[in-house]
């Protein structure tokens, strides 16, 4: 879905636009063009209840002073709005702007608004038609599972986002990211217990999209999470072993692990993780990566949004820590080699560094030997919503599906179950982990802006964490 009325700046206006904004001084320039067409859908109730298309195009232009940092945008890719933009930037002359504050200047856009041909608006009304079908779908396959569902809401989405990137050092990059996602979440109700279940669908980098085969297999195990949690019983409550399953189980690492390894939480030494490379912080069975370049995963990229390569860093081997995610401003403050992690929701917004798919390495157990294995755990097969605190790495999640393990077997399921710990005391007890390694997709949150990420891990099992519940088991 591409926008190919906009065939992307010319070389030597990126290279002026770098130029004019480094005539005031300072340590790096940079300007960042991007195009991005979208399209969503939502349905609920087995109705279309929003179908929104546009295009997004805009530049903004950045200049490095030690910590301090002078930005602009302009919703515009013509030479004037962003020569002008950067001409602002060059006047307002290096005054001490503390890390992180945004000083967006105010150039005016003089360029047209993004233009939409004939062929593209009647390709646009396609796919909305093919895709809103696909929601009916899914409608369809979770209320044929049982009269005990009472709610469908699925929702369709698409970006083909392209984006130029020039510097002051001679970086230039250029990237097309397209992502496809499909996520169902289904209510069912008995009495007046209700539960939710919720599974997502997604691909990135390829011109396809989903099969309804796909979609009725993800429509129908959304709907029996939410009918088998039905007949869940309260959660226990105290220490215990967990097993993690794999997938969405990885948001721990992302979240309680991963962003305190991001830079600038490292930089201002408000990260559990600060000072500790080289250290052992897990068995040496565990191994962890930030994965920009993973084939279809849905934080992957050519570059990040700095235009430097991406790349998988190994952040955990063998038990040991052994990286760090940069962007550059915190990177170089650093010492550290920049890792492909500056990343920014659009071109409105300042890089900062980001994870992109976070993941566990597969280990040699296989699931079943690590349930056959257990005596007696809480199995949580999906997270949910909860809370990180990235200076200590703690945090507390809930989880929407799980189930006992009693003598080595998955037994009842139960609900009201949430995870209390850290991420030292998860690492330090991480004993099996299994060979089903699956990276899920996701939207990270930070700084007021969101990108795509992917978050997984194969099976992992716990030896001992807290398990809040409202029975004492």
């Amino acid at each position: 879905m591409t926008n190919v009325a906009f065939t992307g700046p010319d070389s030597g206006l990126l290279d002026a636009v770098v130029r004019a904004a480094a005539r005031g001084g300072g340590d790096y320039a940079e300007v960042f063009v991007e195009d991005r067409a979208s399209l969503s859908l939502r349905l609920e109730d087995g109705k279309i209840e929003d179908a929104v298309s546009g295009i997004d195009r805009g530049g903004s232009v950045r200049v490095i002073r030690g910590l301090s940092t002078e930005f602009g945008y302009v919703d515009a890719v013509d030479d004037a709005s962003l020569l002008g933009l950067a001409h602002e930037l060059s006047r307002s002359g290096g005054s001490d702007v503390p890390e992180g504050v945004r000083r967006s200047a105010s150039a005016e856009s003089t360029g047209p608004a993004p233009s939409v041909s004939a062929e593209e608006r009647e390709a646009v009304r396609r796919r909305t038609v093919s895709n809103a079908a696909l929601l009916r779908v899914a409608d369809e396959a979770a209320r044929a599972l049982s009269g005990e569902v009472r709610q469908v809401t699925a929702v369709y989405g698409e970006t083909s986002q392209r984006v130029w990137v020039a510097g002051s050092d001679g970086t230039r990059n250029s990237d097309v990211r397209t992502r496809k996602v499909l996520a169902v979440n289904v209510m069912a109700q008995r009495g007046t217990l209700l539960q939710m279940g919720r599974e997502t669908l997604a691909i990135q980098g390829v011109s396809g999209g989903f099969s309804e085969a796909d979609v009725v297999a993800l429509a129908t195990l959304a709907g029996q999470k939410a009918v088998i949690m039905l007949d869940s019983i309260p959660a226990p409550a105290g220490r215990m072993p967990v097993i993690l399953s794999n997938g969405f189980g990885g948001t721990i690492l992302h979240e309680a692990v991963g962003h305190g390894l991001e830079a600038d939480y490292i930089l201002k030494k408000t990260s559990v993780w600060e000072g500790r490379l080289g250290q052992r912080i897990a068995g040496e069975h565990v191994f962890a990566y930030d994965d920009g370049v993973g084939q279809g995963l849905w934080g992957s990229a050519k570059c990040d949004d700095e235009g430097t390569p991406c790349q998988r860093t190994t952040v955990i081997e063998a038990g040991i820590l052994t990286g760090y995610l940069t962007d550059r401003l915190r990177g170089g403050k650093l010492g550290l080699p920049l890792s492909g992690n500056g990343r920014r929701q659009d071109y409105r917004y300042l890089p900062y560094p980001r994870m992109t798919n976070t993941y566990f390495g597969p280990g040699s157990w296989t699931v079943d030997a690590i349930i056959a294995d257990t005596p007696r755990a809480l199995y949580a097969k999906s997270l949910s919503g909860g809370q990180v605190n990235p200076a200590t790495g703690e945090f507390v999640f809930s989880i929407s599906e799980g189930y006992l393990i009693e003598n080595g077997k998955v037994t009842t399921p139960v609900r009201g179950a949430t995870l209390v710990g850290s991420g030292t005391e998860v690492l330090l007890n991480v004993d099996a982990i299994a060979d089903d390694l699956d990276v899920k997709s996701g939207t990270c949150g930070k700084e007021g802006q969101g990108v795509p990420v992917g978050a997984g891990q194969p099976t992992i099992r716990i030896r001992e964490l807290t398990v809040g519940g409202t029975s004492i088991g």
